[in-house]
């Protein structure tokens, strides 16, 4: 078993979708992959996801699949070149009509709003925001702007808004023909981008639900948090979703990066507090797309958000297009070990402040502070949704968590859960048999041995959902 507990996600792309090398990221510690839905078509990503599914039972582990939405598409048209070079002061006209190519004067736009959106004193950020352009006048359907940064622009590149304020709706139809795509594979997990309210989030629930009723499947959904709007609704977005990703390239444009680190601070904390996951993305170790060892300041990076308590951290374009994704995963997985070997092993329940109005919550917190204290080698939840094991991960403590789940669906959604280990074994049995079974369960994978102390739960009747509600120390004889 895996001894790291915080888990990492994989971008699949032309570098990693081959067998051999899914094989070898899956071995080196990738806990879920993520299909990016902004490249590809349908058949692609059906065709990805089995290849998934099939590689893991070869492996003998499951992982999660992550279906990313691609969201509006905020971009400049196309250049007759390619590309043109904007230059500091000069003019530049982004234009919602345009049908010809663009040239140094002016572009075409795929998003045909923004005139309604913007007016004379906004900053518009480009190119991830490498292109600074302030808006001079709004005529018809044309952008008149200056050039504050100016360089090199190239096909489609992207259009942020400084402060926020773009009308742009967080599905648009190609996602709403994406999810039904997401539940016909069976996506553990569908990321949705830039949602800015729980409106948004509670949308993309529906058209999951309604989608995936025939394969009998609910995902779990992710708030892509990368709008400057999300900010102030990030309680209730958190509250309308399973978890939420810190998306630092399109927030970071929008916020300015010196606000960055602490959002992603607050962001995790606030996950923790409303019992959801939170992934740390964009960038994390973005010199390893070109080398084969990351920068010291990308260590750090990784390693400050596994500090902070973050569920998992994203590989992107390091996975999916770049020449050492194999390295990568490997570099990643390290640091993760080596930040959780220097965190304070002390356990910290702050739940002075807090009721708990449902049984099994309180046996997961027991079972946590009582496993702590007595010193034992492992807690194992026997749980049908997961919810167990996910109150349990949202408190900082060595003894790892073995989640024991009769449902593959469970299994891969706990796949995400920080220092959570799901297995599978049939949990249908009494109680009695099904504490027994568990056990031999992890003798048999030398998780435990004669001696241990462990901290297991479960409920009466079994197989209940929401019905944990025993705790039991046992020592293995």
């Amino acid at each position: 078993m895996v001894s790291r507990a915080t888990k990492i996600v994989a971008t699949l792309g032309p570098a990693s979708n081959s067998p051999e090398m899914l094989e070898a990221i899956l071995r080196a510690g990738v806990n879920v992959v993520r299909l990016n839905f902004s490249h590809g078509t349908a058949q692609d990503h059906k065709d990805r996801a089995h290849l998934v599914r099939e590689i893991s039972k070869q492996v003998g582990r499951e992982v999660a699949i992550m279906a990313d939405l691609q969201g509006p598409k905020i971009r400049v048209g196309k250049f007759e070149n390619g590309k043109i070079e904007l230059v500091n002061g000069r003019p530049f006209v982004l234009d919602a009509g345009r049908e010809a190519l663009g040239d140094e004067t002016a572009v075409g736009l795929d998003y045909k709003e923004l005139p309604r959106d913007v007016k004379p004193g906004d900053t518009l950020l480009l190119n991830d925001g490498l292109i600074v352009l302030e808006v001079s006048a709004v005529k018809g359907g044309q952008v008149h702007t200056i050039v504050k940064i100016g360089g090199e622009l190239s096909n489609n590149k992207g259009i942020n808004k400084q402060g926020g304020g773009l009308s742009a709706p967080a599905l648009t139809a190609k996602d709403m023909e994406d999810i039904k795509t997401a539940m016909e594979l069976q996506a553990d997990y569908v990321a949705v981008s830039f949602p800015k309210s729980a409106t948004d989030m509670e949308l993309a629930r529906q058209l999951c639900h309604v989608a995936g009723a025939q394969y009998g499947h609910k995902p779990g959904l992710i708030a892509k948090i990368e709008r400057a709007e999300a900010i102030p609704e990030l309680e209730a977005i958190l509250r309308a979703s399973d978890g939420i990703m810190v998306a630092r390239g399109d927030l970071a444009v929008e916020v300015g990066n010196a606000a960055v680190p602490a959002l992603q601070k607050r962001m995790i904390r606030l996950a923790h507090q409303h019992d959801k996951v939170v992934i740390t993305a964009t960038q994390m170790m973005e010199s390893m797309i070109l080398n084969p060892v990351p920068t010291r300041a990308e260590v750090s990076d990784v390693a400050n958000a596994v500090l902070d308590g973050t569920d998992a951290v994203m590989l992107s374009a390091e996975t999916a297009a770049g020449k050492y994704p194999l390295e990568t995963v490997r570099e990643m997985a390290s640091i993760c070990l080596a930040a959780e070997a220097a965190h304070d092993p002390e356990l910290h329940l702050d739940t002075a402040n807090k009721t708990f109005r449902r049984i099994d919550q309180s046996i997961a917190m027991g079972a946590l502070f009582t496993a702590h204290y007595c010193g034992a080698k492992a807690i194992v939840a026997l749980t049908d949704s997961g919810s167990t094991a996910l109150w349990m991960s949202r408190f900082n403590i060595p003894v790892p968590i073995y989640a024991i789940t009769s449902r593959v669906s469970a299994q891969r959604r706990m796949a995400m859960f920080r220092n959570v280990r799901p297995l599978l074994m049939d949990t249908s049995a009494d109680r009695d048999t099904a504490l027994s079974d568990a056990e031999a369960h992890l003798k048999a994978r030398a998780i435990v041995q004669s001696g241990d102390i462990y901290a297991i739960t479960c409920g009466e009747p079994m197989g209940s959902p929401g019905g944990t509600n025993m705790l039991k120390m046992c020592r293995v004889a």
